[in-house]
């Protein structure tokens, strides 16, 4: 795992299996995340479903959405893939607290701005609506984003339809493929300071929503609100965590104090990993592997 730091963002992180090969980007699918003060790159073979390249980027003194696409064209210009335009496919994943779930049988594109009405406020003077039908349930994720950074990504690779998707469409799609369970299945994925918590049943999803979170007990607290609205038994409830947070960190340490059946998820089995990625734990970046199954 490498580490590297520029004056306008610092790569976290780096694995690369060597079997990456320059000359093969037309196998490759190119997954891109980016939040407002992060960025998160893989590449996967679509002919072996393998994963061949993660990295993980800080964006710095972040402070306005221009100065966010300023420091994105930075990284993009001085990247040694980035701005390579043949690529087999492109997903782009946008972190974003404005979506709403809507039930694909009352879905209507025009109508994107209503149903965001219900959960935030959207400036369409910087932001673009955008959706992603799911294929795994009955439900279309509508959401809001930066418009200049959509399109900006979308000038790079002018050639390819560039798949988006909102942060919460990747999860769901994990968390819709688990191994089914008796009764519910809650599952919690923590990205850096945002909560993400699902609650589904036979394969259908019965609750999504994240929460901005600045302590361990914050993370309590809306984990332990789930509990109480679906009357969940603290005792014998699983609860599997993706994301930023350790085995013995204070927030697990905390949670299994209230809550019995807290472990930690594993690396997804739809995608290959070779040894070096042995290295990136288990539970970690969940939502950017799960961009896969997105088409």
């Amino acid at each position: 795992m490498e580490t590297a730091k520029s004056t306008s963002y610092k790569l976290i992180s780096r694995v690369k299996d060597n079997r990456f090969d320059v000359d093969k980007l037309h196998d490759y699918c190119l997954l891109l995340q980016i939040g407002i003060r992060d960025i998160q790159i893989c590449v996967t073979d679509t002919k072996d479903n393998s994963c061949l390249l993660v990295e993980d980027f800080s964006l710095l003194d972040i402070k306005t959405v221009n100065a966010r696409l300023k420091v994105l064209a930075s990284l993009f210009e001085n990247h040694h893939l980035l701005k390579a335009g043949f690529w087999d496919s492109i997903k782009l994943s946008l972190k974003s607290h404005k979506f709403s779930l809507v039930p694909t049988s009352h879905f209507i594109p025009e109508s994107i701005s209503e149903y965001l009405k219900l959960n935030c406020v959207v400036n369409p003077n910087v932001e673009g609506q955008y959706y992603y039908q799911h294929k795994s349930s009955n439900v279309v994720n509508a959401f809001a984003s930066d418009k200049r950074l959509v399109n900006w990504i979308q000038s790079l690779y002018p050639a390819k339809e560039i798949t988006i998707l909102h942060q919460g469409s990747a999860l769901i799609e994990v968390v819709l493929g688990q191994r089914a369970q008796e009764g519910k299945g809650v599952y919690c994925i923590l990205d850096r300071n945002v909560l993400h918590v699902f609650v589904s049943q036979d394969n259908q999803l019965h609750y999504y929503n994240q929460f901005s979170i600045k302590s361990s007990q914050e993370l309590l607290k809306y984990v332990m609100l789930v509990f109480k609205e679906f009357n969940l038994d603290q005792r014998t409830q699983p609860v599997v965590f993706w994301g930023t947070l350790s085995e013995k960190g204070e927030s697990l340490v905390l949670l299994r104090k209230y809550i019995r059946n807290v472990s930690l998820g594993k690396k997804p089995s739809f995608l290959k990993f070779n040894y070096m990625f042995d290295e990136i734990p288990d539970h970690h970046h969940i939502d950017l592997f799960s961009m896969h199954l997105c088409d």
